[in-house]
């Protein structure tokens, strides 16, 4: 299994998920976490601000949209299309609704037989990375698990997709908006004696195997050569 868990974007070691796809190049970009998000602003934000596939393209990964919505109630179908793709990057927003998507596509029973399979990275920032967990227990905090789109249905899911056996908590102490709400979801995990893994933008969490490593951020000089 490989995976690529940031808290925000590619983090700084973009360079670290290159190796983990071994040469291979093309990503499915999952962005239904933003579905909340009318298309005009989304589309907006993307041409003016921030665009992960052009992000992706800058580590000349070939990047293009996958939308789990056209998959509802298709799971053979979405099987059929990820099976081109070399890594799935699934991008920040909403934890539940991102959740959504993936099980009323068959995401998350297709996504674990690719990984044991080694034939796919998954990776993704915030509530991309955030899913990965067994359980999406006190990412209410941050996160509101009602938060819906159309198209979807309105049962809240609280597992992950437990990837890894750790809750995630992004934007830890970092210069984000979610940052106060990050440090009390730290407080809800310290006081249930859950496991979890804060992570500050720019850190990034790597798993090969069983070999669970978390990467700190690099200085500037040394990111493009990690």
């Amino acid at each position: 299994m490989r995976l690529y868990l940031s808290s925000y974007r590619l983090g700084a070691s973009a360079a670290r998920l290159k190796k983990l796809l071994r040469g291979a190049r093309r990503a499915a970009v999952i962005q239904n976490a933003l579905d909340f998000i009318p298309v005009e602003a989304r589309h907006s934000y993307e041409a003016n601000i921030y665009d992960p596939k052009a992000e992706l393209d800058d580590w000349g990964i070939e990047a293009e949209e996958l939308d789990l919505r056209r998959y509802f109630g298709k799971p053979d179908a979405l099987e059929k299309a990820l099976a081109v793709f070399d890594l799935v990057w699934a991008v920040g927003g909403n934890a539940f609704l991102l959740r959504r998507a993936m099980r009323e596509s068959g995401f998350d029973r297709i996504l674990p037989e690719l990984l044991r399979a080694d034939a796919i990275v998954y990776g993704g920032f915030s509530a991309g990375a955030v899913v990965a967990a067994p359980s999406l227990d006190g990412i209410n905090i941050m996160d509101d698990p009602r938060q819906l789109a159309p198209g979807y249905d309105e049962s809240v899911i609280w597992d992950g997709l437990g990837l890894v056996d750790f809750s995630i908590v992004p934007h830890y102490r970092s210069a984000h908006d979610e940052a106060e709400a990050a440090e009390k979801t730290v407080g809800f995990f310290e006081e249930a004696r859950m496991p979890f893994q804060p992570l500050r933008d720019g850190e990034v969490i790597i798993v090969e195997g069983r070999n669970v490593t978390l990467l700190p951020v690099l200085p500037e000089a040394m990111r493009h050569s990690a």
